[in-house]
């Protein structure tokens, strides 16, 4: 179903900057170590968060480049249908539209499989530095520090965003195959940690950095000045969340999960949406506590169904998990 399209003259809540790509998803049940016949799906960590947050209600854009490909086309058009304003997004005629195919490892873990760099030739050339500016939250995540100069224009939208006030979004989404090794990821994400004031990463990323799972000591071992949220997520066991001086833990939702493929991704959705209603109270812990429990049924849910952006939920279908 095609969502209404963005209505022009409301002020646009969030701008996601980032890649958008195929997810070459397996066209039936996946079986670990079994490879088969795979399904296109559009996907990038940015985008599948600008349909998520679309979905919820929020106004929310996409600011990237794909191909002038049939990839591509149907890449603006999945975000398109989806309500999220694709005015930002570049089609580029020599360009090729990256795609990842994900399958299950022999320990039944997801496995992807990249082609073609997701960011490759993204630069500040790309970016409307004025609409980063207005947007509301800026959200990026550490796929667009990889490239040089792809980093240079991530780093230059956080800058602007920052200083017009804007609250600043990173999610580590670390997919260690694209980069060109450890200790460059690791210093890398740290700085796109540095320089936000939401920050989303899961338990296994919070342990690559600091060598520590652990939410509460190795999360504040990542603390900044002018980080206002640092949220670890631990899949079916929910998350935890982390303020300059307060901390909680919110226990996940029970599903019956058939594909993890953009659970983190819906996850940050609804955590921005929640942030966004109310900025006086978004950062208190009784908040938060309400916020990460709609983050948990928002990424729960997005388990149920294969795929990243079909699967995302919409506030009707959140909430009622959320009453069950």
């Amino acid at each position: 179903m095609t969502a209404m399209p963005p209505d022009a003259s409301q002020p646009l809540d969030v701008l996601c900057l980032g890649e958008v790509l195929i997810d070459f998803m397996p066209a039936g049940p996946a079986q670990p170590g079994v490879i088969g016949a795979f399904d296109p799906a559009p996907g990038g960590a940015p985008a599948n968060v600008a349909v998520g947050l679309a979905r919820l209600g929020v106004r929310s854009a996409f600011m990237g480049r794909t191909a002038a490909d049939g990839f591509g086309r149907f890449l603006a058009r999945a975000l398109t249908d989806a309500g999220v304003d694709v005015s930002h997004l570049r089609r580029v005629p020599d360009a090729k539209t990256p795609v990842a195919f994900v399958s299950l490892d022999e320990d039944g873990e997801r496995e992807f499989l990249f082609y073609g760099e997701p960011m490759a030739g993204f630069s500040a050339a790309d970016l409307d530095l004025d609409a980063v500016a207005a947007a509301r939250l800026l959200h990026s995540g550490s796929i667009g520090l990889i490239d040089p100069a792809a980093r240079e224009a991530s780093l230059l939208a956080v800058e602007t965003a920052r200083r017009h006030g804007r609250l600043v979004s990173f999610d580590a989404n670390l997919r260690l195959a694209l980069w060109p090794d450890r200790d460059t990821a690791e210093r890398l994400i740290r700085q796109g940690i540095a320089a936000a004031s939401i920050v989303k990463l899961s338990d296994e990323e919070l342990e690559f950095l600091t060598g520590s799972a652990d939410p509460d000591t190795a999360g504040r071992s990542l603390w900044y000045a002018g980080l206002r949220l640092l949220v670890v997520t631990h899949g079916r066991n929910g998350c935890t969340f982390l303020t300059a001086d307060a901390s909680g833990h919110v226990p996940g939702m029970t599903v019956t999960a058939v594909d993890t493929t953009g659970a983190g991704d819906a996850f940050v959705a609804a955590l921005l949406a929640g942030i966004l209603e109310d900025l006086d109270i978004a950062f208190t812990p009784d908040r938060l506590r309400d916020i990460c429990r709609f983050a948990n049924a928002a990424g729960a849910l997005t388990t149920t169904a294969p795929g990243a952006i079909p699967s995302l939920p919409d506030r009707a279908a959140v909430n009622r998990l959320l009453e069950r």
